[in-house]
Protein backbone atom coordinates (compact mmCIF):
# COMPACT_ATOMS: atom_id res chain seq x y z
CA UNK A 1 0.00 0.00 0.00
CA UNK A 2 1.49 3.09 -0.97
CA UNK A 3 -0.05 6.63 0.87
CA UNK A 4 0.41 9.93 -0.54
CA UNK A 5 0.34 13.08 1.44
CA UNK A 6 2.03 16.70 0.87
CA UNK A 7 4.56 14.47 -1.00
CA UNK A 8 5.30 12.16 1.29
CA UNK A 9 4.94 8.55 0.23
CA UNK A 10 4.98 5.79 3.07
CA UNK A 11 5.82 2.16 1.46
CA UNK A 12 4.47 -1.10 3.16
CA UNK A 13 4.49 -4.25 1.38
CA UNK A 14 5.12 -7.66 2.05
CA UNK A 15 8.95 -7.37 0.70
CA UNK A 16 9.68 -3.95 0.42
CA UNK A 17 11.62 -2.68 -2.60
CA UNK A 18 13.09 -6.00 -3.67
CA UNK A 19 9.60 -7.21 -4.79
CA UNK A 20 9.03 -3.98 -7.09
CA UNK A 21 12.34 -3.71 -8.58
CA UNK A 22 12.48 -7.96 -9.18
CA UNK A 23 8.66 -7.22 -10.50
CA UNK A 24 10.40 -4.01 -12.63
CA UNK A 25 13.96 -6.43 -13.87
CA UNK A 26 11.13 -9.24 -14.76
CA UNK A 27 8.70 -7.08 -16.89
CA UNK A 28 11.45 -5.82 -18.84
CA UNK A 29 13.38 -8.98 -19.51
CA UNK A 30 10.62 -10.62 -20.43
CA UNK A 31 9.53 -7.60 -22.91
CA UNK A 32 13.48 -7.86 -24.40
CA UNK A 33 13.79 -11.87 -24.31
CA UNK A 34 10.67 -13.33 -24.91
CA UNK A 35 8.94 -10.17 -26.48
CA UNK A 36 5.91 -10.95 -24.46
CA UNK A 37 4.39 -8.41 -21.56
CA UNK A 38 3.90 -10.44 -18.01
CA UNK A 39 2.61 -6.72 -16.65
CA UNK A 40 3.84 -7.54 -12.57
CA UNK A 41 3.65 -3.70 -11.94
CA UNK A 42 1.10 -3.30 -13.06
CA UNK A 43 -1.00 -1.01 -10.25
CA UNK A 44 -2.75 -4.26 -8.29
CA UNK A 45 0.47 -5.75 -8.22
CA UNK A 46 -0.44 -9.67 -9.30
CA UNK A 47 0.65 -12.88 -8.61
CA UNK A 48 2.88 -14.15 -11.03
CA UNK A 49 3.86 -17.83 -11.09
CA UNK A 50 7.16 -17.53 -13.08
CA UNK A 51 8.61 -15.05 -10.89
CA UNK A 52 7.71 -17.07 -7.57
CA UNK A 53 8.91 -20.24 -8.88
CA UNK A 54 12.00 -18.36 -10.29
CA UNK A 55 13.06 -16.72 -6.72
CA UNK A 56 12.20 -20.06 -4.83
CA UNK A 57 14.35 -22.03 -7.25
CA UNK A 58 17.41 -19.62 -6.98
CA UNK A 59 17.02 -20.08 -3.15
CA UNK A 60 16.98 -23.71 -2.83
CA UNK A 61 20.19 -24.32 -5.21
CA UNK A 62 21.88 -21.85 -3.58
CA UNK A 63 21.26 -23.87 -0.40
CA UNK A 64 22.71 -26.91 -1.73
CA UNK A 65 25.87 -25.65 -0.94
CA UNK A 66 25.47 -26.10 2.44
CA UNK A 67 23.12 -28.97 2.91
CA UNK A 68 25.02 -32.75 2.71
CA UNK A 69 21.97 -34.33 2.01
CA UNK A 70 20.50 -32.36 -0.95
CA UNK A 71 20.68 -35.42 -3.40
CA UNK A 72 19.43 -37.66 -1.18
CA UNK A 73 16.26 -35.43 -0.97
CA UNK A 74 16.47 -35.18 -4.89
CA UNK A 75 16.33 -38.92 -5.28
CA UNK A 76 13.40 -39.33 -2.49
CA UNK A 77 11.45 -36.33 -4.08
CA UNK A 78 11.17 -34.71 -0.50
CA UNK A 79 11.52 -31.23 1.27
CA UNK A 80 13.83 -28.20 -0.86
CA UNK A 81 14.10 -30.91 -3.58
CA UNK A 82 10.55 -31.50 -4.13
CA UNK A 83 9.87 -27.68 -4.06
CA UNK A 84 12.46 -27.14 -6.49
CA UNK A 85 10.97 -30.04 -8.52
CA UNK A 86 7.56 -27.75 -8.76
CA UNK A 87 9.42 -24.62 -9.70
CA UNK A 88 11.54 -25.63 -11.95
CA UNK A 89 8.02 -27.52 -13.67
CA UNK A 90 6.36 -23.55 -13.31
CA UNK A 91 9.64 -21.80 -15.23
CA UNK A 92 9.51 -24.80 -17.97
CA UNK A 93 6.09 -24.56 -18.81
CA UNK A 94 5.55 -20.47 -18.89
CA UNK A 95 9.11 -20.66 -21.02
CA UNK A 96 8.33 -23.76 -23.23
CA UNK A 97 4.33 -22.17 -24.28
CA UNK A 98 6.43 -18.97 -25.08
CA UNK A 99 8.34 -20.79 -27.21
CA UNK A 100 5.96 -22.32 -29.38
CA UNK A 101 3.63 -19.72 -29.70
CA UNK A 102 6.37 -17.88 -30.91
CA UNK A 103 8.12 -20.69 -33.21
CA UNK A 104 3.99 -20.54 -34.74
CA UNK A 105 4.29 -16.49 -35.06
CA UNK A 106 7.21 -16.96 -36.94
CA UNK A 107 5.60 -19.56 -39.59
CA UNK A 108 2.69 -17.75 -39.99
CA UNK A 109 4.63 -14.67 -40.83
CA UNK A 110 6.88 -16.47 -43.14
CA UNK A 111 4.13 -18.22 -45.13
CA UNK A 112 2.71 -15.04 -45.57
CA UNK A 113 4.74 -12.87 -46.52
CA UNK A 114 5.24 -10.38 -43.51
CA UNK A 115 8.58 -11.34 -42.19
CA UNK A 116 8.07 -7.30 -40.92
CA UNK A 117 5.67 -8.30 -38.64
CA UNK A 118 8.14 -10.62 -36.83
CA UNK A 119 9.22 -9.13 -33.29
CA UNK A 120 12.60 -8.68 -32.67
CA UNK A 121 13.08 -10.17 -29.08
CA UNK A 122 15.79 -12.13 -28.29
CA UNK A 123 13.81 -15.18 -28.61
CA UNK A 124 12.61 -14.49 -32.20
CA UNK A 125 16.36 -13.75 -32.80
CA UNK A 126 17.67 -17.19 -31.75
CA UNK A 127 14.82 -19.02 -33.28
CA UNK A 128 15.75 -17.22 -36.65
CA UNK A 129 19.38 -18.41 -36.72
CA UNK A 130 18.85 -21.69 -35.84
CA UNK A 131 15.93 -22.48 -38.13
CA UNK A 132 14.85 -26.06 -37.63
CA UNK A 133 17.58 -26.82 -35.93
CA UNK A 134 17.00 -25.21 -32.45
CA UNK A 135 15.38 -27.27 -29.89
CA UNK A 136 13.04 -26.15 -27.60
CA UNK A 137 15.08 -27.23 -24.92
CA UNK A 138 18.29 -25.01 -25.98
CA UNK A 139 15.65 -22.26 -26.46
CA UNK A 140 14.71 -22.29 -22.99
CA UNK A 141 18.16 -22.23 -21.70
CA UNK A 142 19.27 -19.54 -24.00
CA UNK A 143 16.74 -17.06 -22.90
CA UNK A 144 16.70 -18.56 -19.30
CA UNK A 145 20.35 -17.24 -19.18
CA UNK A 146 19.13 -13.89 -20.04
CA UNK A 147 17.03 -14.13 -17.08
CA UNK A 148 19.10 -15.53 -14.71
CA UNK A 149 22.08 -13.13 -15.43
CA UNK A 150 19.78 -9.94 -15.34
CA UNK A 151 16.38 -10.53 -12.98
CA UNK A 152 18.45 -10.46 -9.30
CA UNK A 153 21.40 -8.89 -10.47
CA UNK A 154 20.14 -5.68 -11.42
CA UNK A 155 17.42 -5.26 -8.76
CA UNK A 156 19.79 -6.41 -5.96
CA UNK A 157 22.45 -3.43 -7.14
CA UNK A 158 19.65 -0.69 -7.10
CA UNK A 159 18.50 -2.08 -4.09
CA UNK A 160 21.91 -1.41 -2.23
CA UNK A 161 22.91 1.70 -4.47
CA UNK A 162 19.78 3.76 -3.00
CA UNK A 163 20.50 2.44 0.17
CA UNK A 164 24.10 3.92 -0.15
CA UNK A 165 22.94 6.77 -1.05
CA UNK A 166 20.58 7.71 1.45
CA UNK A 167 22.68 6.94 3.91
CA UNK A 168 25.49 9.21 2.24
CA UNK A 169 24.09 12.87 2.55
CA UNK A 170 26.83 14.23 0.47
CA UNK A 171 26.59 11.38 -2.32
CA UNK A 172 22.71 12.27 -2.22
CA UNK A 173 22.92 15.83 -2.66
CA UNK A 174 26.07 15.83 -5.02
CA UNK A 175 23.94 13.38 -7.16
CA UNK A 176 20.41 15.62 -7.42
CA UNK A 177 22.68 18.46 -8.38
CA UNK A 178 23.86 16.24 -11.19
CA UNK A 179 20.36 14.99 -12.34
CA UNK A 180 18.70 19.00 -11.67
CA UNK A 181 21.62 19.87 -13.78
CA UNK A 182 21.39 16.94 -16.50
CA UNK A 183 17.29 17.95 -16.21
CA UNK A 184 17.93 21.73 -17.13
CA UNK A 185 21.13 21.25 -20.05
CA UNK A 186 18.46 18.12 -21.75
CA UNK A 187 15.56 20.48 -21.82
CA UNK A 188 17.70 23.31 -23.38
CA UNK A 189 18.94 21.00 -25.92
CA UNK A 190 15.50 19.88 -26.66
CA UNK A 191 14.35 22.74 -27.22
CA UNK A 192 11.15 22.88 -24.35
CA UNK A 193 10.40 23.94 -21.54
CA UNK A 194 10.31 22.03 -18.11
CA UNK A 195 6.95 21.72 -16.98
CA UNK A 196 5.84 23.44 -13.03
CA UNK A 197 5.63 20.83 -11.20
CA UNK A 198 3.57 20.78 -7.09
CA UNK A 199 4.85 18.16 -5.11
CA UNK A 200 1.28 17.88 -3.29
CA UNK A 201 -0.51 17.49 -6.91
CA UNK A 202 0.01 13.84 -8.20
CA UNK A 203 -1.05 14.48 -11.87
CA UNK A 204 1.18 17.34 -12.59
CA UNK A 205 4.34 15.90 -10.49
CA UNK A 206 3.73 12.52 -12.68
CA UNK A 207 3.56 14.89 -15.83
CA UNK A 208 6.90 16.18 -14.65
CA UNK A 209 8.49 13.07 -14.03
CA UNK A 210 7.51 11.34 -17.46
CA UNK A 211 8.92 14.48 -19.30
CA UNK A 212 12.36 14.08 -17.75
CA UNK A 213 11.99 9.94 -18.65
CA UNK A 214 11.60 11.30 -22.48
CA UNK A 215 14.95 13.16 -22.08
CA UNK A 216 16.68 9.47 -21.07
CA UNK A 217 18.53 7.74 -24.05
CA UNK A 218 21.23 5.73 -24.26
CA UNK A 219 23.21 8.88 -25.68
CA UNK A 220 22.42 11.10 -22.55
CA UNK A 221 22.75 8.97 -19.97
CA UNK A 222 26.39 8.86 -20.83
CA UNK A 223 26.61 12.39 -19.17
CA UNK A 224 25.65 11.38 -16.30
CA UNK A 225 29.16 10.33 -14.80
CA UNK A 226 28.28 10.61 -10.56
CA UNK A 227 25.50 8.20 -11.17
CA UNK A 228 27.70 5.85 -13.16
CA UNK A 229 30.40 6.20 -10.35
CA UNK A 230 27.82 5.82 -7.70
CA UNK A 231 26.25 2.96 -9.66
CA UNK A 232 30.25 1.47 -9.97
CA UNK A 233 31.08 1.95 -6.24
CA UNK A 234 28.24 0.19 -5.04
CA UNK A 235 29.34 -3.05 -7.13
CA UNK A 236 32.24 -2.59 -5.95
CA UNK A 237 31.29 -3.24 -2.29
CA UNK A 238 28.29 -5.31 -3.04
CA UNK A 239 28.47 -6.80 -5.86
CA UNK A 240 25.56 -8.70 -7.20
CA UNK A 241 27.25 -11.97 -7.01
CA UNK A 242 29.37 -12.31 -4.14
CA UNK A 243 30.98 -15.42 -5.14
CA UNK A 244 31.80 -17.02 -8.56
CA UNK A 245 32.92 -20.17 -8.20
CA UNK A 246 34.67 -22.20 -11.84
CA UNK A 247 34.92 -25.84 -12.63
CA UNK A 248 38.31 -27.07 -14.08
CA UNK A 249 38.12 -29.27 -16.93
CA UNK A 250 41.59 -29.84 -17.49
CA UNK A 251 44.53 -29.73 -15.26
CA UNK A 252 46.59 -26.05 -15.48
CA UNK A 253 48.58 -24.41 -13.73
CA UNK A 254 47.81 -20.51 -11.98
CA UNK A 255 50.46 -17.64 -12.76
CA UNK A 256 51.12 -18.00 -9.13
CA UNK A 257 52.76 -21.26 -9.56
CA UNK A 258 49.61 -23.18 -7.95
CA UNK A 259 48.69 -26.85 -9.59
CA UNK A 260 44.47 -27.06 -10.08
CA UNK A 261 43.21 -30.54 -11.40
CA UNK A 262 40.83 -31.45 -13.04
CA UNK A 263 37.29 -32.14 -11.78
CA UNK A 264 37.95 -29.43 -8.66
CA UNK A 265 37.00 -26.10 -8.26
CA UNK A 266 38.24 -22.12 -7.90
CA UNK A 267 36.61 -19.55 -6.57
CA UNK A 268 37.11 -16.25 -6.49
CA UNK A 269 35.36 -14.25 -3.93
CA UNK A 270 34.44 -10.31 -5.86
CA UNK A 271 32.97 -9.47 -2.11
CA UNK A 272 36.36 -9.59 -0.46
CA UNK A 273 38.23 -8.11 -3.22
CA UNK A 274 36.34 -5.22 -3.64
CA UNK A 275 36.82 -4.18 0.18
CA UNK A 276 41.11 -5.22 0.01
CA UNK A 277 43.37 -2.05 0.98
CA UNK A 278 45.59 -4.11 -0.91
CA UNK A 279 44.05 -3.35 -4.04
CA UNK A 280 41.68 -0.24 -3.03
CA UNK A 281 44.01 2.00 -0.28
CA UNK A 282 43.13 2.73 3.11
CA UNK A 283 39.56 3.85 2.62
CA UNK A 284 38.69 0.16 1.01
CA UNK A 285 36.01 0.10 3.19
CA UNK A 286 34.46 3.44 2.12
CA UNK A 287 32.08 4.26 -0.09
CA UNK A 288 33.28 6.75 -2.18
CA UNK A 289 32.06 7.06 -5.91
CA UNK A 290 34.68 10.05 -6.09
CA UNK A 291 37.51 7.36 -6.42
CA UNK A 292 35.81 6.63 -10.28
CA UNK A 293 35.74 10.10 -11.42
CA UNK A 294 38.63 12.31 -12.09
CA UNK A 295 38.81 15.93 -13.43
CA UNK A 296 34.85 15.12 -14.11
CA UNK A 297 35.88 12.26 -16.40
CA UNK A 298 35.26 8.63 -15.44
CA UNK A 299 38.01 6.08 -14.76
CA UNK A 300 37.19 2.22 -15.17
CA UNK A 301 39.18 0.43 -13.42
CA UNK A 302 41.25 -2.46 -14.72
CA UNK A 303 38.34 -5.32 -14.98
CA UNK A 304 40.86 -7.90 -13.09
CA UNK A 305 40.91 -5.76 -10.04
CA UNK A 306 36.95 -4.67 -10.21
CA UNK A 307 35.48 -8.07 -11.00
CA UNK A 308 31.71 -7.56 -10.69
CA UNK A 309 31.55 -8.20 -14.53
CA UNK A 310 33.88 -11.01 -14.53
CA UNK A 311 37.05 -10.12 -17.02
CA UNK A 312 38.54 -11.79 -19.88
CA UNK A 313 36.64 -14.39 -22.30
CA UNK A 314 34.51 -14.69 -19.37
CA UNK A 315 33.78 -10.82 -18.99
CA UNK A 316 29.34 -10.33 -18.69
CA UNK A 317 27.94 -9.71 -22.25
CA UNK A 318 25.15 -7.52 -20.76
CA UNK A 319 27.18 -5.34 -18.79
CA UNK A 320 26.20 -2.00 -20.70
CA UNK A 321 22.41 -3.35 -20.81
CA UNK A 322 22.80 -3.72 -16.57
CA UNK A 323 24.60 -0.19 -17.06
CA UNK A 324 21.90 1.17 -18.80
CA UNK A 325 18.84 0.04 -17.11
CA UNK A 326 20.38 0.66 -13.54
CA UNK A 327 21.53 4.45 -15.00
CA UNK A 328 17.67 4.81 -16.35
CA UNK A 329 15.62 3.62 -13.13
CA UNK A 330 18.22 5.27 -10.77
CA UNK A 331 18.10 8.48 -12.58
CA UNK A 332 14.70 8.85 -12.42
CA UNK A 333 14.48 7.85 -8.55
CA UNK A 334 17.44 10.02 -7.27
CA UNK A 335 16.09 13.10 -9.23
CA UNK A 336 12.70 13.00 -7.86
CA UNK A 337 12.63 11.06 -4.30
CA UNK A 338 14.33 11.56 -1.24
CA UNK A 339 14.67 7.96 0.73
CA UNK A 340 14.47 7.41 4.52
CA UNK A 341 14.60 3.90 6.06
CA UNK A 342 12.20 2.84 7.81
CA UNK A 343 12.64 2.93 11.42
CA UNK A 344 13.80 -0.42 12.70
CA UNK A 345 13.97 -1.77 9.70
CA UNK A 346 17.02 -4.10 9.63
CA UNK A 347 19.92 -4.58 6.90
CA UNK A 348 21.01 -7.94 6.39
CA UNK A 349 22.31 -10.00 3.86
CA UNK A 350 20.18 -12.72 2.40
CA UNK A 351 21.30 -16.35 1.17
CA UNK A 352 20.98 -16.66 -1.83
CA UNK A 353 23.91 -17.06 -4.57
CA UNK A 354 22.89 -12.71 -5.41
CA UNK A 355 24.07 -10.98 -2.60
CA UNK A 356 20.48 -9.70 -2.12
CA UNK A 357 18.16 -7.76 1.51
CA UNK A 358 17.08 -10.88 3.92
CA UNK A 359 14.42 -8.08 4.70
CA UNK A 360 13.92 -6.55 1.48
CA UNK A 361 14.32 -2.62 1.30
CA UNK A 362 11.82 -0.49 3.53
CA UNK A 363 11.58 3.04 2.76
CA UNK A 364 9.78 6.11 3.46
CA UNK A 365 10.03 8.18 0.47
CA UNK A 366 9.76 11.66 0.21
CA UNK A 367 8.90 14.11 -3.44
CA UNK A 368 11.75 16.74 -4.59
CA UNK A 369 10.77 19.11 -6.80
Amino acid sequence: MALARRGVCALSFLQSNRELLMRMTLDSICKVGFGVEIGTLTPNLPDNSFARAFDTANIIVTIRFIDPLWKIKKILNIGSEAQLHKSIKVIDDFTYSVIRRRKAEIEDAKKNGQQNQIKHDILSRFIELGESNASDKSLRDVVLNFVIAGLDTTATTVSWAIYMVMTHAHVADKLYLELKTFEENRANEENISLLQCDIGDTESFNQRVAQFSRLLNKDSLEKLHYLHAVITETLRLYPAVPQDPKGILEDDVLPDGTKIKAGGMVTYVPYSMGRMEYNWGSDAASFTPERWVKDGILQNEYPFKFTAFQAGPKICLGKDSAYLQMRMVLAILCRFYKFNLVPGHSVKYRMMTILSMQHGLKLRIERRS
